[in-house]
């Protein structure tokens, strides 16, 4: 299989890890070299990112770079993040060869009924500043290859339409 970047975008708690999981899972099954790069394990690795608008993009636009870099080594890299502004995802677009862009939709209710971790109801209490969804603004992508609500389907039925679209577009540059 051709590599590719395919980036999850989409508001906390909208199930961009868990359909990254499952894609990336399947992708392996299939023998297909992945690597996977989520927001939160990044943030552990650099725990000093910040959230303020230009903390993001630089962040964005560093894991951008290493997913292109993985990507030109012939690696499939499965990207979930917030990325809540267009700019830095058109940055990272424009590094890789094949960008696939996935906006995760799932409503913003929906995402605050899953939020384990208090997210939601700190940011509304005012204690998470510029947090996405909330406090600060989410971008939707304008002409993402798939846009998935994960209320409304199961993770396997949206890793399926996840790989649909990974299967033609790289059919299609083969062509």
């Amino acid at each position: 299989m051709t590599p590719a970047v395919v980036w999850l975008t989409g508001l906390s708690g909208s199930g961009k890890s868990t359909l990254a999981d499952w894609i990336a899972n399947e992708l392996r099954s299939r023998g297909v070299p992945v690597e996977l790069l989520d927001g939160d394990g990044m943030r552990r690795v650099f725990p000093n990112t910040g959230f303020t608008k230009a903390e993001r993009d630089a962040h964005i636009k560093r894991v951008g770079y290493l997913a292109s870099r993985l990507e030109f080594h012939e690696v499939t890299v499965i990207a979930s993040f917030v990325s809540p502004y267009r700019e830095s995802r058109d940055f990272v677009r424009g590094l890789c060869k094949n960008f696939i862009e996935i906006h995760v939709s799932t409503p913003l209710e929906e995402c605050e009924q899953r939020d384990v971790k208090g997210l939601y109801v700190r940011a509304r209490r005012g204690e998470i500043p510029n947090f996405t969804g909330i406090n600060d603004p989410y971008e939707p992508p304008v002409a993402p290859e798939l846009v998935i609500d994960t209320s409304r389907m199961t993770i396997e039925d949206a890793g399926r339409q996840v790989l649909d679209v990974l299967d033609r577009k790289l059919r299609r540059g083969r062509e």
